[in-house]
């Protein structure tokens, strides 16, 4: 594990700087923050009736989690599109937020002409290209810089994406949000990228990295880390080229547990990681117990992560500085270079031919 505490070694297998990425986290928070607080939406937008977010990976994932932290407040209903075609109910009533990094996300483009002909309300949040044309040309949105996400991974520049779509809502009186919540989300930032940062030797993500080796990851969580766990385990899927996938409670308890028995081998190559919350409702608690007991009869290998933040939106970027630790450090000690993604650059050439 002495690899994970030496830059020098890191830099040899990390050679598009993703540690980068995630060390300024916190700097793209600051850049979507501070452009934020300019953005002024049309007066008809608050009449919206429901919302849809659309955007393929990296860029759905903020969606997820806003909607698991905000789910017991939010005041219209909040649809991810992750396709080329909008849901049929999309009309003048709806808000569509058009979220791609590149900018040029050739389904979230799609969806865009589709926005327009059913004269839909629209918000871009982007890095640039088509969908920053359109903002040129009269379209609300957001767009930033991405020069504070070296390695270019979208799934790596969640500063950008989250809270860009959180003032987004804000703004529309979906949900409160202001600068005291920003500035809570940096000083959680920080707080987390040094505990469990290079320089800190003994922390937990080093120590769950170790755990990976020949093992699919499982993550469970509940209520608003939901959307934390999905986007752990799509880092995972990416940075460390593992498999992995996440579990909602308690909806797991009605099917997953039966599955841990076949095949035999789950006791070699599973490990489940559990985000668990003092913030979960007292039954949700209780079933993260019962859930631990069943895979250990099972013999699969576990990791509790009790999250220590003492309020939801700090508690999902408390979660989103870990799993971003865990997975670029589980790639690092494969050899693996987190950034590159072969078999994706391959699917889109294929696709072009």
């Amino acid at each position: 594990m002495d690899i994970l505490s030496n830059r020098v070694a890191i830099n040899k297998i990390d050679t598009k700087n993703m540690l980068g990425s995630i060390e300024k986290l916190v700097d793209q928070v600051r850049e979507i923050g501070a452009q934020g607080s300019n953005l002024v939406l049309p007066k008809n937008y608050r009449s919206i009736k429901n919302v849809v977010v659309v955007g393929m990976g990296g860029s759905a994932l903020p969606t997820r989690m806003i909607k698991s932290v905000y789910r017991s407040v939010l005041k219209v209903p909040v649809e991810i599109a992750s396709d080329y075609h909008l849901p049929n109910f999309v009309n003048k009533d709806t808000l569509v937020i058009l979220s791609s990094y590149s900018g040029s996300t050739e389904e979230v483009i799609a969806s865009a002409a589709e926005a327009k002909k059913k004269k839909a309300k629209i918000v871009v949040i982007a890095g640039g290209k088509n969908l920053a044309a359109m903002v040129k040309k009269g379209v609300p949105g957001l767009i930033f810089t991405t020069k504070n996400n070296p390695c270019g991974s979208p799934r790596m520049g969640l500063g950008y994406a989250v809270v860009g779509q959180l003032l987004i809502f804000a703004n529309l009186g979906l949900i409160k949000f202001g600068n005291k919540d920003l500035k809570n989300i940096e000083t959680v930032i920080e707080k987390y990228t040094s505990l469990y940062g290079v320089e800190t030797k003994n922390n937990l993500a080093k120590r769950t990295a170790v755990l990976l080796k020949n093992r699919a990851v499982l993550f469970m969580a509940g209520e608003h880390l939901v959307g934390s766990a999905h986007v752990s385990a799509n880092q995972m899927n990416e940075n460390n080229k593992r498999l992995a996938v996440s579990f909602p409670l308690p909806e797991l308890n009605h099917h997953l547990l039966e599955g841990m028995k076949l095949p035999t081998s789950n006791e070699r190559g599973i490990l489940a990681i559990i985000f668990n919350s003092s913030l979960y409702d007292e039954r949700v608690q209780k079933r993260v117990e019962i859930t631990r007991s069943v895979l250990a009869r099972n013999g699969i290998a576990q990791v509790e992560y009790l999250l220590a933040e003492g309020d939801r939106l700090s508690q999902v970027f408390e979660a989103l500085i870990f799993s971003s630790y865990l997975s670029f450090y589980g790639a690092i000690l494969e050899g693996i270079d987190p950034t590159a993604i072969p078999f994706v650059d391959f699917f889109k050439e294929q696709l072009k031919k």
